[in-house]
């Protein structure tokens, strides 16, 4: 044999059995990661792609979880005003203490237990009956023994001037009397909150539908 020729043949032979068991190794290797890493491992090292039913899965969470909302997280207008505002509307500030009492009217509405369509009548209410004022005894202009956010009365079984001077009282009483409407869900304001005050002026809450939606809508989720 020509030992110049086989001398040139020995290393490529070496750098090829080299090569394959480096490879094997390789191939080893990832088999025994893959069996005792299990799935999880693969399922993170893999990307998820838009297409890809994980991505379509996470995609239909979200938007579950956004439904019902809103810009930056307010509560969608459909839920807060259903029907729509009637007739022309008005607009007071509300700043100090009357935006102390809305967030004392929705963190009521969230304790009882009922959505922001309820938040936005109770407010739209107390912006007719007291302008979002935790009114006492008015002498001479009172109406009547009217206290409270609600003008509700004490003569009238509402409570003591003591409860019903209290926002969350107050609160929790109106949405008490709402709650006993048939459909209050789906009236205009002005409808469920003449069920509940029985006023004089039947129509005079709906003026105020549009800034209780806003009201509710900044406070609601703050």
């Amino acid at each position: 044999m020509n030992t110049t020729l086989f001398s040139r043949w020995l290393p490529a032979v070496e750098q090829t059995s080299i090569l394959r068991k480096t490879a094997l190794g390789v191939a080893g290797l990832a088999f025994v990661g893959g069996a005792v890493a299990g799935p999880a491992v693969a399922a993170q090292a893999a990307p998820e792609h838009a297409g890809s039913p994980v991505s379509q899965s996470v995609m239909a969470d979200k938007g579950k979880a956004d439904k019902g909302k809103g810009d930056k997280g307010k509560p969608s207008r459909d839920r807060l005003v259903p029907r729509g505002v009637q007739g022309s509307q008005s607009r007071i500030d509300v700043s100090g203490e009357r935006s102390d009492n809305v967030k004392a009217i929705v963190k009521a509405t969230k304790k009882a237990g009922l959505g922001e369509r309820a938040a936005v009548i109770a407010v739209g209410t107390s912006l007719q009956e007291s302008k979002l004022e935790n009114l006492g005894h008015l002498g001479d202009r009172n109406d009547h023994d009217s206290l409270g956010l609600f003008q509700q009365r004490p003569s009238s079984g509402w409570g003591s001037p003591d409860q019903i001077t209290d926002p969350e009282y107050s609160t929790t009483s109106f949405l008490k009397g709402l709650k006993q409407v048939d459909g209050w869900q789906e009236m205009p304001l002005t409808d469920a909150a003449q069920k509940v005050q029985v006023s004089a002026f039947p129509d005079a809450y709906a003026q105020w539908e549009d800034q209780a939606a806003d009201l509710v809508a900044n406070t609601w989720n703050s």
